[in-house]
């Protein structure tokens, strides 16, 4: 018989509903939670969950840069216009130390340009000489002109003394020669110092002009050398695309150059270092001791170690763009054949103490 019905066949509806109440009451308090707060407990699994985040691998890409490497421009010639046309030119690829030529361009327009300001420089030169000898000449002849006046002035003064001894007539004659002697005196005093200001003003046009030939001819020289170019530092050669017959390409012997238009560039392949950028987030990867392991594309079976250097202090993010990235170098700890400039890589960033990925 079911429990209800046997209660109320005992002691009837009463006794019942008095059962049934007790019943719940002793269910209830036997089953009752009481919550539980955990503000300050985290699990050991979460911990370390969040601690393996912090130290795992970081991947990005980037492409290799030369260390040491500069840009060679086609030489801008002082005084000229135009291009230069390229008669010389190291191929691509090719090693080169301190001094080698890289690059030679026609150089005819400069030659015949020094050898006539050498020319002038010389002729200007003669004259110089020559007009500073007839100024020292016509001022001795000035000085013997004037000592001979002052002669002629002494003497004649010295006929006026005789004054009371001769006739009236003679007394005048000697005054009026005294007096032209004066101002014949007066006269190549004045005209002595014109003469020597014009002088010195001629021979300082002729000194200028040949000075001018001269900066022409040493301007003209250094021009001429200027078409040779020469390496500064030791390295390889990577010629640079130019505009060449309507397309773009490496130059060649006979092409026509602008100047300061780029023309190869030399970079040390000894010392070569991987830029990339890492986003925001794994900014925390970028501590100093960190490494990575950087494999090219181009030969993705190589990989080779490379070692934090720098980083960007702040994460930047392209025009328009709200993904903010650290610049990031590595150097590569060893040099390497395969590694060219502007080759692109995979880099994988290891946490300090990780050895391999």
């Amino acid at each position: 018989m079911p429990f209800f019905g046997f209660l109320r066949f005992a002691a009837g509806p009463a006794a019942a509903a008095l059962a049934l109440a007790g019943l719940i009451f002793s269910i209830g308090c036997g089953h009752a939670v009481v919550p539980q707060t955990h503000a300050a407990t985290v699990s050991p699994a979460v911990s370390e969950a969040s601690q393996s985040a912090s130290h795992r691998q970081v991947r990005a890409t980037g492409t290799v840069e030369a260390i040491r490497s500069y840009t060679v421009q086609t030489p801008q010639i002082a005084g000229q216009g135009g291009n230069l046309t390229l008669t010389a030119l190291a191929p691509n690829g090719a090693n080169v130390k301190v001094g080698d030529i890289l690059a030679e361009f026609d150089r005819t327009a400069q030659v015949d340009a020094a050898i006539q300001a050498k020319t002038k420089f010389e002729d200007l030169s003669h004259q110089v000489d020559q007009r500073l000898a007839q100024n020292q000449s016509d001022a001795e002849k000035r000085s013997a002109d004037l000592q001979k006046a002052e002669g002629d002035l002494a003497k004649a003064e010295l006929e006026l003394r005789k004054g009371p001894l001769l006739s009236e007539i003679d007394r005048l004659k000697n005054e009026a020669k005294a007096e032209d002697a004066r101002a014949h005196v007066a006269s190549l005093r004045k005209s002595s110092k014109f003469h020597d200001v014009s002088d010195a003003a001629a021979l300082r046009i002729l000194e200028l002009q040949r000075d001018r030939q001269k900066v022409a001819l040493e301007r003209a020289e250094h021009n001429s050398d200027r078409l040779s170019v020469r390496a500064t530092i030791a390295g390889m050669v990577a010629l640079e695309n130019v505009w060449r017959s309507g397309s773009m390409g490496h130059a060649q012997e006979g092409d026509q150059l602008w100047g300061g238009q780029p023309l190869l560039k030399i970079f040390d392949p000894n010392e070569m270092e991987v830029r990339t950028q890492v986003g925001e987030p794994d900014g925390a990867a970028l501590v100093p001791g960190a490494r990575a392991m950087v494999s090219l594309d181009a030969y993705p079976e190589l990989v080779f170690p490379a070692r934090f250097e720098s980083a960007s202090p702040v994460a930047a993010a392209n025009l328009g763009s709200p993904i903010k990235n650290f610049t990031a170098t590595f150097r590569l700890e060893k040099p390497d054949p395969h590694f060219l400039p502007d080759l692109s890589v995979a880099v994988i960033i290891l946490p300090p103490g990780d050895g391999k990925p």
